[in-house]
């Protein structure tokens, strides 16, 4: 049982760091670059009303107000250094402070969450680009959950499970075409493969049969952790791709900078698929006879 204090420690160090770079991935989107609150509030449908009615202005002159804009700006950075004050939490965060863990992993989550819905609206509401999120917005929630919570883990399993399982199926959606398929899905396989356009189509289609797959088969048990396997393959493969795919020696500095933070909120896909391999292994039975897991039960 030499073995069990080790693997209490990666469980908790693979969310620790699933959640450490979402958070700091978001954190430099908001900080250097933009997000996109204005597709909610440039909302002419949504908030002409608002606007013209309690703040006395036109619709005309609240899109076109330089002032109102750098405020908007000014929160876009705000919300990022709140997210960059999460993912310094996340490292800092032990099994006694539980306070100081659910301010930032729960407020942190609920900005994830609000920014996968901005997102959906942004894509005409295409409801698989919400769920694509769901790794993203659900591993600071994991991370409580394992740390604060006496919920079973087996409960705890089955929500890494299904996040994992909306997260590819979505993103298959995407690559087999119900949804439009990106630009950048394209230039990422061609630019990383070296392939002609129509191998390129091909094989994103095959890549998002593949995600169905792996969503269903995560279920059952003995195809599980083969599965698991290829998402945590497949998954990491996916998010460095955002960097290997976009990468200019001539213009260094701003592939990094672009692109960087892309990869990093999606290491996750990578990570949790990982962290429930972990959990999977032979010697899991070790954990029943840990502090960290009292009141929770391994399947």
């Amino acid at each position: 049982m030499t073995e069990s204090p080790d693997l209490q420690r990666k469980l908790i160090s693979i969310l620790k760091i699933s959640t450490f770079l979402v958070f700091l991935g978001r954190a430099y989107q908001h900080i250097v670059w933009d997000a996109p609150y204005r597709s909610f509030l440039w909302d002419e449908t949504l908030l002409k009303e608002i606007v013209e009615n309690i703040f006395g202005l036109t619709w005309n002159e609240y899109v076109t107000s330089l002032s109102i804009d750098s405020a908007i700006s000014f929160s876009i950075k705000t919300i990022g250094v709140f997210y960059l004050l999460c993912a310094i939490a996340t490292l800092m965060i032990k099994a006694n402070t539980k306070k100081f863990g659910k301010f930032f992993l729960i407020g942190g989550s609920f900005g994830l969450f609000i920014l996968a819905l901005l997102y959906c609206k942004e894509k005409f509401f295409h409801v698989g680009q919400f769920f694509e999120y769901t790794i993203q917005f659900m591993s600071p929630i994991l991370l409580y959950m394992v740390l604060f919570t006496s919920v079973e883990f087996k409960k705890i399993r089955l929500i890494a499970l299904i996040a994992i399982a909306l997260t590819f199926s979505c993103h298959g959606l995407y690559a087999i075409g119900y949804y439009p398929r990106p630009g950048s899905f394209i230039d990422m396989t061609l630019n990383t493969l070296q392939i002609s356009e129509p191998s390129a189509h091909a094989m994103l289609k095959i890549a998002g049969v593949l995600d169905f797959v792996v969503a269903i088969a995560i279920f059952i048990p003995r195809i599980s952790y083969g599965a698991l396997v290829y998402a945590f393959i497949w998954g990491g493969l996916t998010a460095i791709a955002r960097l290997v795919g976009n990468f200019h020696i001539d213009f260094l500095g701003n592939t990094f900078s672009q692109w960087t933070w892309e990869m990093l909120i999606r290491l996750p896909h990578a990570l949790i698929p990982l962290f429930i391999l972990v959990t999977d292994r032979p010697d899991i039975r070790f954990l029943k006879s840990l502090p960290f897991w009292k009141g929770k039960q391994i399947i």
